[in-house]
């Protein structure tokens, strides 16, 4: 009986000393997992590991209280003084458990971004993807030269929503292939019976106004890459962005009047304000086609780069841009708008009336069947 009353303390010890070894291991591999994360876990997760490590190595908190002012510190010192008595054991314990936590979330988003980074379902005309803090909307309809139809009007209007609600830092409009847009695809104006010309022109006008006014609402930093021509209704909303940045063999045109229609976009008000007068005239009376070069010069377009690196230079551009600091961006693009809002809100409704009824006049419905006339010979 003596040696028993022995031998049972003599394995607890044992095995209590197994438990803290493996615990130590764990603590050093949840250490090392911890710098390999890719994803920053956010201040609150970062408080609480410090906290919990200064427990897991020093014991309850044996700091003199920091400063008020000295806000850093303090957040450190509350989270380690917040765990009172808890021992370094289960500290150790704590620590790996959430660090392990954080590496199975950070493998599972990774496993659900498929190989095209992160790409969102749904879109049939456009490809929309996140990465690097990017939501990049891609028009992508390039048998069409991205004309766009309406269901391609719905769902860019559906991409900026996602984009202004999700995580992205700022969103990134362009185009798949050879051309950035063509504009408005003509086929909405065709296959209408007569008797729904009216419905028609309505019905374009409500899209159109709510296409244009998600632009204006759009909350981040709003970003054109303009890779290759572009043409009527997606060259008038690049007034709307806040960058825009063109391929030299970029071009941009907006033949309204060529067929009977009208500015839209914010263009009629935005164009003259970007360009001054007589060039805004040139360009929305009398169909002027811009180079990128010009577009620059006139202030329509921030930056020109050659074709070649075109993407290359761009995009390391715009992940720079996309590490800083998320709400400040937002904050600041909002401001910026602010002034404005009401305005183009106002600017926009009334370029949709117009453009109603001039949808409807017997000079739209000629120009266009003349267009396609034309473009039947060619």
């Amino acid at each position: 009986r003596p040696t028993q009353a022995v031998c049972v303390p003599a394995i607890h010890l044992h095995v209590t000393a197994a438990t803290m070894q493996v615990t130590q291991k764990d603590f050093q591999k949840a250490q090392e997992q911890l710098k390999l994360l890719k994803k920053d876990p956010g201040n609150e997760t970062k408080l609480k590991l410090y906290g919990l490590f200064k427990q897991a190595t020093e014991g309850p908190c044996n700091a003199p209280k920091p400063g008020m002012l000295d806000f850093v510190k303090k957040a450190k010192w509350d989270a380690w003084n917040s765990l009172g008595n808890l021992s370094q054991d289960d500290a150790r314990q704590k620590y790996a458990e959430l660090v392990s936590s954080l590496v199975s979330a950070e493998s599972a988003s990774q496993k659900e971004a498929s190989p095209e980074e992160g790409r969102h379902d749904g879109y049939e005309t456009l490809i929309v993807t996140t990465k690097n803090n990017i939501t990049k909307i891609m028009f992508n309809r390039p048998d069409r030269k991205n004309a766009i139809n309406h269901q391609m009007y719905r769902e860019i209007i559906k991409a900026l929503e996602e984009a202004g609600k999700n995580d992205s830092t700022i969103a990134v409009i362009t185009g798949n292939g050879d051309y950035y847009s063509s504009g408005n695809d003509l086929n909405n104006f065709t296959n209408v019976q007569p008797g729904e010309m009216e419905k028609m022109a309505k019905d374009g006008a409500v899209l159109l106004k709510e296409f244009v006014a998600h632009f204006i609402d759009f909350p981040k930093p709003l970003i054109a890459v303009v890779n290759g021509p572009a043409i009527g209704i997606c060259v008038t909303v690049l007034g709307l962005c806040d960058l825009v940045y063109a391929s030299d063999r970029a071009t941009f045109h907006s033949p309204f009047s060529q067929l009977g229609q009208s500015p839209e976009g914010c263009s009629s008000y935005l164009f003259p304000k970007i360009m001054g007068v007589a060039k805004a005239s040139e360009m929305l009376l009398f169909n002027k086609k811009l180079t990128a070069a010009e577009a620059c010069a006139q202030g329509l377009v921030t930056e020109v780069f050659p074709d070649r690196s075109f993407q290359k230079e761009v995009w390391a551009r715009l992940e720079a841009y996309a590490r800083l600091p998320k709400n400040s961006l937002a904050v600041s693009k909002q401001l910026l708008r602010s002034m404005e809002k009401e305005k183009l809100h106002a600017v926009n409704s009334r370029e949709c009336e117009v453009l109603t009824e001039r949808w409807l006049s017997d000079e739209c419905v000629n120009a266009i069947v003349s267009f396609f006339q034309k473009k039947s010979k060619l």
